[in-house]
Formats: C-alpha cells, sequence, structure tokens
C-alpha cells in the first residue's frame, strides 16, 4: 500500500520551549488519523507541519513519497489543508470564494458547483461570507479544502460550528480519502477515523483507543 505520510522525529520548538517531538508518524494511502489532546498539546502545530504551512525545528517529512522540506511547492497540490479559521474572504459570497480558489488551483469551475452541492451550499451560494452562520463558513470551508481532489486532507477541528447535518457531511467528504483530523470530540474521533494519535505536551501519548478515551467522555 502507498505510503501518503512518512515522518521521522518532528520537533518544533517556539523560543526555548519544545513544542513538539519527537513525533514519528507513517500513514497509508485511505488511511484516516485522529489526533486528540487537550489544548496546547500539540494537534495544531504537527498538523501545520504536515501541510507544510510550518517548517518543524527538526526531523523528517516525506509526503507521496517526496521530501516536503525541498519539495514543497510539488506536494502542496495534492494536499489539502482546513486551518482553525474558515480563512475566507469575508466580503466574497460563498460562490466568489470557491471560484478563486479554483482559479489559484487551475480546477474546473464547474468542480464549484459540485462542492457547493455536496456541503448543501446552493441556497446560499450567492450570499456573502460575512453574512453567514459560522456553520455555514465552515461549509464553504470544507468544500475549498476538497475542491481540488486532494490526495491527503490535514484538517484541524473540521467539525468546529458544524450542527448534527453538517457532521454528516464531513462524515460523507472523508469517505474513501486520506486524512489526519485533529478534533477534541473523541466519539467523532471513533467514529471517522480508524487510528487515533494522542498528544500531551507535544509528546506522542500512543493510541487513544486503546486508552478508553471513547468511554471516558460519554
Amino acid at each position: 500500500m502507498t505510503t501518503v505520510v512518512r515522518a521521522g522525529a518532528l520537533v518544533q520548538v517556539f523560543g526555548p520551549r519544545v513544542a513538539l517531538g519527537p513525533i514519528d508518524l507513517e500513514l497509508a494511502a485511505g488511511e484516516r488519523l485522529a489526533v486528540l489532546g487537550d489544548n496546547g498539546a500539540g494537534k495544531t502545530t504537527l498538523l501545520r507541519i504536515l501541510a507544510t504551512a510550518a517548517r518543524p525545528a527538526a526531523g523528517r517529512l516525506e509526503l507521496f513519497g517526496l521530501d516536503a522540506s525541498t519539495k514543497r511547492e510539488r506536494v502542496r497540490g495534492r494536499l489539502g489543508y482546513l486551518g482553525h479559521q474558515p480563512g475566507l474572504y469575508a466580503a466574497l459570497t460563498a460562490r466568489e470564494n470557491l471560484e478563486f480558489f479554483a482559479t489559484l488551483c487551475e480546477v474546473d469551475r464547474r468542480r464549484v458547483t459540485e462542492a457547493l452541492a455536496v456541503m448543501e451550499l446552493e441556497a446560499v451560494a450567492g450570499d456573502r461570507v460575512e453574512r453567514l452562520s459560522r456553520g455555514q463558513q465552515q461549509r464553504v470551508a470544507l468544500a475549498r479544502t476538497f475542491l481540488h481532489d486532494p490526495e491527503l486532507m490535514v484538517l484541524d477541528e473540521p467539525d468546529a460550528s458544524l450542527d448534527a447535518a453538517g457532521r454528516g457531511l464531513l462524515r460523507t467528504l472523508m469517505e474513501g480519502r486520506t486524512v489526519v483530523m485533529a478534533t477534541h470530540d473523541r466519539l467523532l474521533a471513533r467514529e471517522l477515523c480508524g487510528r487515533g494519535l494522542l498528544l500531551r505536551g507535544g509528546r506522542d501519548e500512543g493510541d487513544p483507543w486503546s486508552l478508553h478515551l471513547v468511554e471516558s467522555a460519554t
């Protein structure tokens, strides 16, 4: 099976503080990994490195068999990244946001209509993002993330502000894809992802499923 992510001894530091690592990780095509941990555990730091939005202080990261530090532009087009904030243009409509991204990625504009339909956003496609609810904004951000059909999706709390229907759409969106997802919702993590990684103080504490974190959340 093709290895999509291979990370070796990843470390990140902020000043004198070690914020992450060392982290070793491998993810095969089609696998979905949930990253769990308290605030400040290092989840966002790890995801930013995996999405090539930040460089690690030490360690090696390969994406799609390529060195992410020297082939960043080649790997970026093959992944979709959703950060903590939706990252949308507030004055543009939902459709215009997706069309702008489609132009940047040289994606057929027909994909925009398809993405709006998948995320059930047709009724608000012509509304400016600033007038959308936070949950609707999150749906637009998710639509943008998979617009170019990425081989790897790196999602930082993609369930934030989503209602039950939105979470159902997230489940559909993730089917058959390679995903790394950070979330505080342990039940959702167990439902959506076959593997889990628990971070504490930036360090790998092992498989959260074996630690019964799902049961403790009930």
